[in-house]
């Protein structure tokens, strides 16, 4: 598991991971409140404060007028009933304002209110202070933030929760997908042939009995998946035209094969996950060229395996990757996901650092495994179909080996005090049973690991003279070993000679402290003297983060840190 959340994180950060939503679009998760809520606690007011700002300005009294801001209507427990009353359809966003995801969602949730107000649409948006409105917040059982609700002719009892994207987009059409008549019926073959006809996919519930509850399901899922055009149809005729013979879901598009069958149960059943899943992988092309608005569809399509094709267009010769891929693909389908890469789009070529993969090598194919982060090659030499099978076969039986990007061993690597480790030599050294080895993983571009620098050399200089310690260095970002992983930078690993264990450094970063670490064997400091921050990791903003300006998630340098706390041991057989 915590491979997986840092590998998300890098490589969406750096081209294809992403979430994830498009990434942008944040999911609510009950969880999330607290998250938000730790994080902002350092920011709340003093108690005098408080009642400082309190007696300035009084709580004003509630009535039944209703205020707006930014377009939103501000609701509570005594105008809610007017705000039902007065709109047909009214969205109501319940928020808290120490939420994180609530802070982003704001803006979006402005801009549709204002774009649905200017167009006199029959639905408007509405807010709550979920803290401050305990009693709306009770009655609808508000569990984390942002929690949006769709209230529907005056009904209170039965709002609709919130199921699309948050971007403007897609809650516009989410909201009138709601408010609208609901799945459309084919009646004829000349309707379902025009629905076809106008979009590049279309999905279609074929069902023999319009009160069967298939056709139940079918209905709740054109509400859920707002973005794909969904209809259904009980004619006989339609069936016929398009040689259905049982109840079935058929999904028609304009690229590869042209249609996909998805056939219910044997007892009639329409299971909603199966067919959800069933609809994002087909509406993927055979070989998917990424851009930043297809990730989400990418890495929703439950098949962790991605065989990314990484060429060149500007380069002559270089697309003939696409056509030996295309059979391998078609072979793979609902195993492998193809994706086509193309550094000459501006940002892509970050993933050639990514991959350890120089511009010389391409075209050439990575094939990754998005659950534990192990990539694959096809080895030396052209790519040829029958090396792509190979190679697809291997990853799916799990015979293949994976590999690890190392830099290459520098020829004075152990002439300084401080021996350079790379991914080539880490094991023949970090490893060595007669020799104790303690290892300083470290980024490049990172502050903290440039101020442990002339500490760690310090060090390194002490123990210049022990034949049975060793200190080292490592660039974690440019090299990887089996089952090594990060939190963050500097990370500290001791590996102790005739052990098996490995002991994670978590106490200060001041030599006195890191000699009595050396001197005890690797015991740890008592917990008062380990450092509580910890906590100095930290992500390039130079890295990472610039790729937001690209059009790809930008990712919170707390993210890494937030999702584990390294344990003090961990066995050295998982190397």
């Amino acid at each position: 598991m915590r491979t997986h959340a840092l590998f998300a994180v890098a490589l969406l950060g750096l081209l294809l991971w992403a979430s994830r939503g498009q990434a942008d679009d944040v999911d609510a998760h009950p969880e999330d409140a607290q998250e938000d809520r730790s994080e902002e606690t350092a920011e709340e007011e003093t108690p005098g404060e408080a009642e400082e700002d309190t007696a300035e300005e009084p709580q004003k009294e509630k009535t039944t007028e209703i205020e707006e801001e930014d377009n939103v209507m501000v609701l509570h427990n005594v105008n809610f009933d007017r705000a039902l009353s007065e709109n047909q359809y009214l969205l109501v966003k319940f928020y808290v304002t120490w939420c994180g995801h609530c802070k982003k969602l704001a803006p979006v949730f402005a801009e549709v209110a204002g774009k649905l107000k200017e167009e006199g649409a029959a639905m408007r948006l509405a807010k709550v202070e979920a803290t401050q409105e305990t009693e709306l917040s009770t009655e609808f059982n508000i569990m984390g933030f942002p929690i949006l609700k769709l209230f529907t002719h005056g009904d209170r009892k039965n709002p609709i929760d919130y199921t699309g994207q948050r971007t403007p987009e897609g809650m516009i059409q989410w909201i009138k997908r709601a408010a609208g008549p609901g799945t459309p019926v084919l009646d004829s073959a000349d309707s379902a042939a025009q629905f076809i006809d106008s979009h590049n996919i279309t999905v279609i519930g074929f069902f023999d009995d319009p009160e069967s509850e298939a056709v139940k399901v079918f209905n709740k899922l054109f509400l859920t998946l707002s973005d794909t055009e969904l209809a259904l149809t009980t004619s006989p005729k339609v069936f016929q035209k398009y040689k259905v013979k049982a109840n079935s879901v058929v999904l028609f598009k304009k690229f590869d094969e042209g249609r996909a069958d998805f056939s219910l149960s044997e007892e009639g059943e329409l299971n909603p996950k199966n067919l959800t899943l069933f609809i994002k992988q087909n509406s993927l092309e055979l070989i998917v060229p990424f851009h930043p608005d297809n990730a989400e569809k990418i890495f929703s399509a439950g098949i962790n395996l991605h065989s990314l094709l990484i060429f060149n267009s500007s380069v002559e010769g270089q697309t003939a990757l696409v056509d030996k891929s295309r059979s391998v693909a078609k072979e793979f389908k609902g195993k492998i996901i193809f994706v086509l890469i193309d550094i000459a789009e501006e940002g892509i070529a970050k993933v050639l650092d990514f991959f350890g993969v120089p511009k010389n090598e391409l075209p050439t194919v990575r094939l990754m495994n998005m659950d534990n982060g192990k990539k694959f090659s096809p080895g030396d030499g052209d790519i040829t179909t029958n090396s792509l099978r190979e190679l697809c076969q291997g990853v799916v039986d799990g015979t293949a080996e994976a590999y690890f990007r190392s830099q290459e061993i520098p020829e004075d690597w152990h002439k300084a005090p401080v021996k350079v480790l790379v991914g080539k030599n880490f094991k023949i050294v970090a490893l060595a049973k007669t020799k104790s080895v303690f290892v300083e993983f470290y980024a490049p571009w990172c502050k903290h690991c440039q101020e442990l620098t002339p500490i760690w050399e310090q060090l390194a200089e002490k123990y210049i003279d022990r034949e049975d310690i060793v200190i080292a260095k490592m660039d974690g970002t440019a090299n990887e070993v089996e089952s090594l992983t990060f939190s963050g930078f500097p990370t500290l690993k001791y590996y102790p000679a005739h052990s098996k264990k490995v002991v994670d450094y978590t106490g200060k970063r001041d030599l006195e402290s890191l000699s009595k670490f050396l001197d005890s064997g690797g015991v740890l400091p008592e917990p008062e003297e380990v450092d509580e921050g910890g906590g100095d990791e930290e992500r390039d903003e130079k890295g990472v983060n610039e790729l937001g300006k690209n059009g790809f998630e930008t990712v919170d340098e707390d993210v890494a840190e937030a999702e584990e706390v390294p344990t003090n041991t961990t066995s050295r057989d998982e190397l």
